[in-house]
């Protein structure tokens, strides 16, 4: 009879200090690249508002995501979200930073949407027929209603969380499943709305039906590289070395590819539907990407966030090899911030009539980063505030079996 074996239970899972040390280069990062970013303000404030958007929605999926597979894992139990739970609870608590992050683009609202100006909607049909959805206060109001909703959620469950290491109540699992089922659902649709709000509408005459999926599928992938990297990179200190194994990795890019593919389908459905429909109001969208300098950010999407990914992933050796892992995954963080960039970009170029695609990359970088350093300084904090593992949860034990 073949004998399971448990790994040691190390005696402490409490952060170890090299974490911590992590929040002041994080945090000196981000400054560096606040102040490159304010100097493109000055060069150009158009530029500056865009590349803010596309940073502060990039890093806001790298949250919802966190908080989207925690509420996963809850829903399922499974070992995988168990050994990178207190990460994604992290991710989860850093949205009233992000909260926060957003109000550099209050002022910048009319220098993104057309919407926000009255002289234009007065002379365009198909605005004036969305005012009273796309106004500025209404836009403003859903935002923060967005933000409070997702907020509360994250903070329940981390709340409870807390009270599983505290109580060592078995019966906690069962409401953190509860509060889990009603909150994936309340976030599938409010990422919907906010898709529609944030970047559908930096060109209101255009619309697609699948837009909100796709951002829902990405907040999945966002999370899930973010949360391999920091997986990746507790296994190498003790006491998450002790404990994190090949096959927890292995779980981790069966996920990896499984979100790539889901990210694929979606966005290759929603070509195909406005190809295949050929509609005035549709095409533009893709026109505009299929020409000139954009043509090639297009390739590089399709080639880099898709089939290079997919190849890779298929070797169940690399999925199983936490170094090869956290590579692509780190990889993959960069090209999720170019799929939002092709997306914010070309539009707000195209709508305001501007040119050059690379002219001003330097200020979208500077201000991915800006946010990016904050982010992690943040993030960090909140991590090392509790043990890198639910020591009281039920299904522990499984989730330490060794191979």
């Amino acid at each position: 009879m073949e004998t399971t074996h448990r790994a040691p239970l190390p005696s402490s899972f409490d952060p170890p200090a090299a974490l911590r040390r992590a929040q002041v280069p994080a945090l000196a990062v981000g400054i560096a690249g606040l102040v490159v970013a304010a100097l493109g303000f000055f060069v150009d404030a158009g530029h500056f508002f865009s590349a803010w958007l596309t940073g502060w929605v990039f890093w806001m999926t790298v949250a919802l995501g966190c908080l989207g597979l925690s509420m996963l894992h809850h829903m399922s139990r499974g070992a995988w979200g168990l050994m990178i739970r207190r990460p994604l609870e992290a991710g989860a608590r850093t949205l009233p930073l992000l909260a926060v992050l957003f109000l550099p683009l209050v002022p910048g609202l009319p220098k993104l949407y057309e919407w926000t100006h009255a002289e234009i909607v007065r002379h365009e049909e198909a605005l004036a027929a969305k005012a009273s959805y796309l106004n500025t206060p209404f836009f403003l109001g859903r935002t923060v209603a967005y933000l409070v909703i997702w907020i509360v959620f994250a903070f329940v469950l981390s709340r409870l969380s807390r009270r599983q290491d505290e109580t060592a109540d078995p019966t906690l699992f069962r409401r953190m499943q509860a509060w889990s089922a009603v909150g994936f659902l309340v976030m599938a649709l409010t990422i919907t709305f906010a898709a529609i709000d944030w970047l559908m509408s930096l060109d209101a005459r255009w619309f697609s039906s699948i837009f909100g999926l796709w951002l829902f599928a990405g907040c999945g992938l966002s999370g899930l590289v973010f949360a391999i990297v920091i997986a990746s990179w507790e296994g190498g200190m003790e006491p998450m070395a002790a404990v994190l194994r090949p096959r927890h990795f292995h779980d981790y890019g069966k996920l990896f590819f499984a979100f790539t593919m889901l990210w694929a389908y979606i966005s290759f459905s929603q070509f195909l539907l406005i190809w295949s429909g050929n509609l005035p109001e549709e095409i533009p969208f893709y026109l505009r990407r299929m020409h000139g300098a954009w043509a090639v950010v297009s390739t590089l999407v399709l080639v880099g966030h898709f089939i290079l990914p997919f190849v890779i992933l298929l070797s169940a050796d690399i999925k199983r090899r936490s170094a090869t892992l956290v590579k692509i995954a780190v990889y993959m963080l960069f090209m999720r911030w170019l799929d939002i960039y092709w997306h914010v970009a070309p539009t707000v170029q195209a709508v305001w009539h501007k040119s050059g695609t690379w002219s001003g990359i330097w200020i979208d970088l500077a201000a991915a980063v800006g946010i990016g350093g904050l982010f992690v300084w943040y993030y960090v904090g909140q991590l090392v505030s509790r043990p890198l593992l639910p020591i009281h949860d039920p299904f522990l034990a499984e989730a330490l079996a060794q191979d």
